[in-house]
């Protein structure tokens, strides 16, 4: 799943905290530019989008969601990472679905970001739900079970909603580079391996399976090969199977590699991120990107090919 907050709050509140003046229950007038929420926003991911959101051209206004308020740097601090408002919410979030909601509609939310955790993500989108504003989201949550994808497909009927894996630029160009290459090679044997920080929990990555589900298609078999999570003892490798490999260590962003080989040759493709920014930007450029959209279910590509065909659906991602 994405990074994610750490730390609880264990005291349910239901009250905002903002350096805006005070507003008459409807809420305040939008201006110009998106207004965001950013879930987690004490975790990994939420501090790098609060830090980019504020010197966003196109963000007009931050609302910062969060388990350890303490954690986030109070809305009046002169810092490029303070947020316009903050929402605190309760370990136990169900309890704090009424104040998500609320907070949603008083800010007038454009587009909620979310990067946390299947369960909490689900909370947090079902306010989005029942919330009188349209809003739209942009997900890069991953580790969602069948039901909770489900969910998610079924908000897209009345939601506008932008789900993917990595919201790398780099990643979206090595997805395209797999798959011309599996479908060039198609009888090479094929190795994923991926490599994240110590506290990322589901392996393989969301985005070694979006490389997986790209390289199935490529290889265009009449059944999908078996996919083997590492190997220990004796362990042949069968002809059609894919290896898959999640390493966890340090504080790494994120690196992903693809290894082919066959007829003599070893071909790899890799890609690094030097930090989380890049994710936090690519998130925020979709964002901006889906507000105001129709509802229905979009993917990262859309937001890159904007300059062709930027209303392209797509059924997963």
């Amino acid at each position: 799943m994405s990074e994610q907050e750490t730390d609880t709050h264990e005291d349910p509140v239901d009250t905002t905290v903002s350096n805006s003046p005070a507003q008459p229950e409807s809420g305040p007038e939008p201006g110009p530019g998106v207004r965001l929420a950013i879930t987690g926003a004490s975790g990994r991911m939420g501090t790098e989008l609060r830090s980019m959101a504020n010197e966003h051209s196109e963000i007009a206004f931050v609302l910062a969601i969060t388990q350890t308020p303490d954690a986030v740097v109070n809305p009046a601090a002169d810092s490029p990472a303070a947020p316009d408002a903050i929402t605190p919410v309760d370990d136990d979030i169900s309890i704090s679905e009424t104040a998500l909601k609320d907070a949603l509609e008083t800010h007038s939310i454009d587009v909620l970001v979310d990067f946390t955790t299947p369960d909490a993500s689900m909370k947090y989108l079902d306010a989005v739900r029942t919330a009188s504003v349209d809003t739209a989201a942009v997900i890069g949550t991953t580790g969602y079970d069948d039901a909770q994808r489900s969910v998610i497909s079924s908000l897209a009927d009345t939601t506008a909603i932008l789900k993917a894996s990595n919201f790398s630029r780099g990643i979206a160009a090595l997805r395209r580079a797999v798959s011309e290459v599996v479908s060039t090679l198609p009888s090479y044997d094929v190795e994923v391996t991926e490599t994240h920080h110590n506290g990322k929990r589901d392996a393989p990555s969301g985005t070694a399976v979006t490389l997986l589900d790209e390289i199935e298609a490529a290889q265009n078999k009449s059944e999908s090969p078996p996919r083997v999570h590492g190997r220990v003892g004796d362990a042949p490798r069968h002809e059609s199977e894919i290896g898959v490999h999640a390493r966890r260590a340090g504080d790494i962003a994120g690196k992903h590699e693809v290894l082919m080989a066959g007829g003599d040759e070893v071909l790899e493709l890799t890609h690094r991120a030097g930090s989380r920014g890049i994710f936090a930007a690519g998130a925020l450029d979709a964002a901006v990107w889906i507000a105001e959209r129709s509802p229905g279910r979009y993917d990262f590509d859309a937001v890159l090919d904007a300059g062709t065909d930027s209303d392209t659906h797509n059924g997963d991602s």
